[in-house]
């Protein structure tokens, strides 16, 4: 294994894909709370994206957005490739990434870009998924909620959906047709992935006679 010698200790790098043994008691912490730094520059990312918007600066916004996204990613890539995963990171991941996506669907359809349905579509899905899951826990269900591969495909439909419009509406305008087939498919992947969760929280829930 190549060691690298550091000042204040020694990080161990793997060849061939075995897991990094920081020993540096600086890095160490650094690298423990990167993810939660990253998801932390997502959220303070939002009201720059919503202001861009604002002001007409498609392009501007669509650089943050896609910035915003490369920063999911990387603290999610982070956690996992050096054992960082905390408590804190498991909670602010998800809702920063609901905010980011909630806010900017939000203003897409104050500017007149995307059908107000569509909104109105996906926010009564979480709320129906989050109020479905309180009411569970209060009737004494332990039933944990976890992503369905429907809604992991509804959330990356949903950010390709931002992103094309906002490409449209700052590069490339003969890309209309493309942002009409996503708005299809985020409707269908949004009440697909709906149905999934009802299925599997009150239907399957539902004890056996």
């Amino acid at each position: 294994m190549l060691r690298i010698k550091l000042r204040y200790g020694s990080l161990a790098a793997p060849i061939g894909g075995v897991a990094y043994c920081v020993q540096a008691p600086g890095l160490t912490a650094l690298l423990r709370n990167l993810p939660n730094i990253l998801t932390l520059l997502r959220i303070l990312l939002v009201p720059v994206v919503i202001l861009s918007l604002r002001e007409g600066q498609y392009v501007s916004a669509l650089v943050l957005f896609l910035l915003a996204g490369i920063t999911d990613g990387l603290d999610g890539w982070i956690a996992k490739r050096f054992d960082c995963v905390s408590q804190l990171g498991t909670i602010l991941d998800p809702v920063a990434d609901k905010l980011l996506i909630s806010s900017t669907f939000v203003m897409l359809v104050l500017l007149g870009d995307i059908p107000f349905w569509l909104v109105l579509m996906v926010v009564c899905r979480d709320v129906g998924i989050v109020g479905g899951y309180v009411i569970l826990q209060l009737l004494g269900d332990e039933m944990v909620i976890q992503p369905t591969l429907l809604s992991k495909i509804n959330t990356v439909l949903q950010i390709v959906l931002v992103s094309g419009v906002l490409l449209v509406h700052g590069i490339w305008a003969g890309g209309a047709i493309l942002v009409d087939v996503l708005i299809i498919a985020v409707t269908i992947t949004t009440v697909a992935s709906g149905l999934h969760y009802i299925y599997h929280g009150v239907i399957r829930a539902e004890p056996t006679a």
